[in-house]
């Protein structure tokens, strides 16, 4: 990280920001099992390559070493998942997998915003969203997007949950695989 670079919208610097994201980090794996904390769900937004990916795979690590049940699945990956279970009415397989997804202690969505977005997408992502809150499952969402691109790009209830019940992370800094 390049300490000269400052955020004008936060002020930090890359290395200071990643120290804020740690620290979140930390305080989400170690309260895991801690219901009463209102943000009980993370979204990671920010540039590629700054580390969101790298560390949603930690924090799956910490917490499959923990005994909690994890599915990490690429947002294109989820959204064929669950049109599969959707359309493809005897597909057992896929069924098994939808609802593993509602029921997993820890869902991560990565990459948000690379699958093609439409009525489907819009409602199945409310429907996981919604549902996981409801039964109290936490989730973490990544994305490249803003969260004005997200609220552009999603329907306004899905946008008003994760708005409501998500702590925003902001990862700052220049792709760290060309650096």
């Amino acid at each position: 990280f390049n300490d000269a670079d400052v955020d004008s919208a936060t002020g930090k610097t890359p290395k200071a920001n990643m120290n804020g994201v740690l620290k979140v980090c930390h305080e989400f794996t170690d309260s895991f099992f801690d219901n009463e904390r209102k943000y009980t769900n993370l979204l990671f937004f920010g540039e590629t390559g700054v580390g969101k990916t790298y560390l949603t795979n930690c924090i799956a690590k910490e917490l499959i070493e923990k005994s909690v049940s994890v599915i990490y699945l690429s947002a294109i990956n989820l959204f064929g998942i669950l049109s599969d279970a959707e359309f493809l009415k005897n597909n057992i397989d896929a069924k098994n997998k939808s609802q593993q997804i509602a029921d997993c202690d820890l869902l991560i969505i990565d990459d948000l915003g690379t699958e093609l977005t439409n009525s489907f997408t819009n409602s199945e992502l409310f429907n996981i969203l919604n549902t996981r809150l409801l039964s109290g499952k936490k989730t973490i969402i990544s994305t490249n997007l803003s969260p004005m691109q997200l609220g552009s790009n999603y329907a306004q209830r899905i946008f008003s949950r994760i708005f409501d019940r998500f702590k925003m992370v902001k990862f700052l800094g220049k792709d760290l695989r060309w650096e």
